[in-house]
């Protein structure tokens, strides 16, 4: 409610709520209002008090709370105004806020997809966003792996780590004159276990595994790859 002191008129205005069902916005064009049982005496500043109700063309509202400019006005014409009110709450938020609101129960979400499938429907996927956001940017970093051996030596590789997935790939760095035979890749694009679990049934695994990510992989640090200690001594810039 805007009370205008240069013509004594009043202005009050309905905040507008989503999906109200009811019009909202302008309630009282700013003009001059005439008190209840007297057209003559009309509302001034003076009437209007924090935690007072006034009638306005028979409908009561309650001010609650007024601005900082208000108070000061006030307390420099001698009217200390009282403190704020809570304001009264409203059930039919929390009615509004449960509409719509769906959730399938856990046990039955996979059944609903399977389902779904089966219909030729859509399914949300999960992978697509960080795919979009991370496609073709790759972490590249030189790794070596001391084989202890008895024809071992240090070897190179370089570990690629694909931001899009978070899959790991490590090829090896071929050498002239090495001795070596060259092999393409020690490890083919994949997630890369911290701890891999051996098991039969790999489908049938209750555990949990967990795999390296990007916080896990620093110049300086060792990776286990698949049994193999090897150390991150470098990598390059978009890495860095």
């Amino acid at each position: 409610m805007f009370y205008y002191l240069e013509d004594d008129t009043l202005h009050i205005i309905e905040a507008r709520v989503e999906n109200s069902g009811i019009p909202q916005g302008i309630f009282l064009k700013r003009h001059l209002v005439p008190k209840p049982n007297c057209p003559t005496d009309l509302y001034t500043w003076r009437d209007l008090r924090v935690g007072q109700s006034i009638d306005i063309y028979s409908r009561m509202f309650r001010i609650i709370d007024c601005d900082d400019f208000t108070r000061d006005f006030y307390s420099h014409n001698g009217v200390v105004l009282a403190a704020a009110e809570p304001l009264p709450e409203n059930p039919f938020v929390h009615t509004r806020a449960m509409v719509g609101f769906k959730q399938c129960p856990p046990d039955r979400a996979e059944v609903k997809n399977y389902i779904e499938v089966m219909l030729k429907g859509g399914r949300p996927n999960g992978n697509l966003k960080p795919f979009l956001d991370h496609d073709r940017q790759v972490l590249s970093f030189a790794i070596m792996w001391s084989d202890y051996s008895y024809d071992g030596g240090d070897k190179y590789f370089r570990l690629n780590f694909f931001l899009s997935d978070n899959t790991v790939e490590v090829k090896e760095v071929n050498k002239q004159n090495s001795g070596y035979y060259p092999f393409p890749k020690l490890l083919r694009r994949q997630k890369l276990s911290k701890a891999p679990i051996f098991t039969h049934l790999p489908a049938m695994n209750m555990r949990t595994e967990q795999f390296y990510m990007p916080e896990d992989l620093k110049c300086g640090s060792e990776i286990v790859v698949w049994g193999r200690n090897c150390l991150i001594y470098d990598a390059d810039d978009f890495t860095k």
